[in-house]
């Protein structure tokens, strides 16, 4: 089973990437993404794949959070980072993220899980790596869709109105080197990971400082409400 991911991409990202990938290496990529899904059980199911795309077009985006993998136990991957669909259990990682949501805009943190919401808003919901094997953390790392997902922040580099970045931990924020552009704004923080026990997470207030940034630029901020 081979995978055309170009194809399989929104036409108006398609032609935003193409000209931060290397032909070559996206088919190796789509070959591997292919063969997986033929032999395994992969996430998020390969209808939800470029979901962040489809929900959010380039000229629409007003933000990127960017994750690292998706989650990889069943049911709960569906295409955006963070992002579980409503009936399942509300990850660690994300109630962190609802807490200081709460704490920062005062949006009471919601019963479910789907950040749809934010995402048809024009907020990017970007893993680093797009697909897991069921079970296995990391299981696609460094197989080739680290490069896409640089793309895809390059190409909003490249865009003239302005971006807000907000990456959380130290894979996300090894990505700021990417934004060049001084019409972009990153902000770094902390993971929400509990792991991370809340370290230069809680108390950051990247969600209203994210919508400063886009109002000083003239573009519309961003209701975190998830529900709305």
């Amino acid at each position: 089973m081979m995978l055309n991911l170009l194809e399989l991409l929104p036409p108006a990202w398609r032609a935003e990437l193409a000209p931060f990938l290397d032909p070559a290496a996206t088919e190796a990529l789509g070959a591997f993404v292919g063969e997986q899904y033929a032999n395994h059980t992969v996430y998020p199911p390969v209808e939800d794949l470029f979901a962040a795309y489809r929900l959010c077009s380039p000229e629409q985006t007003r933000v990127l959070i960017l994750g690292q993998d998706p989650y990889h136990g069943p049911g709960q991957a569906h295409g955006l980072s963070f992002s579980v669909r409503d009936g399942v259990r509300v990850p660690p990682s994300l109630r962190n993220v609802y807490k200081e949501l709460a704490a920062d805009v005062g949006v009471p943190p919601p019963a479910g899980g789907d950040l749809t919401g934010w995402a048809r808003q024009g907020v990017l919901l970007l893993n680093a790596v797009l697909t897991v094997r069921a079970g296995a953390a990391a299981s696609h790392k460094g197989k080739g869709w680290e490069v896409f997902t640089d793309a895809t922040i390059r190409a909003l580099d490249a865009r003239p109105d302005r971006v807000v970045f907000l990456l959380w931990g130290a894979y996300a924020r090894k990505k700021a080197e990417l934004v060049t552009n001084s019409a972009h704004t990153v902000i770094e923080s902390g993971h929400p990971s509990p792991m991370n026990g809340g370290r230069d997470f809680f108390g950051a207030r990247m969600f209203s400082a994210a919508n400063k940034a886009l109002a000083d630029a003239g573009r519309t901020p961003i209701n975190w409400d998830p529900r709305e």
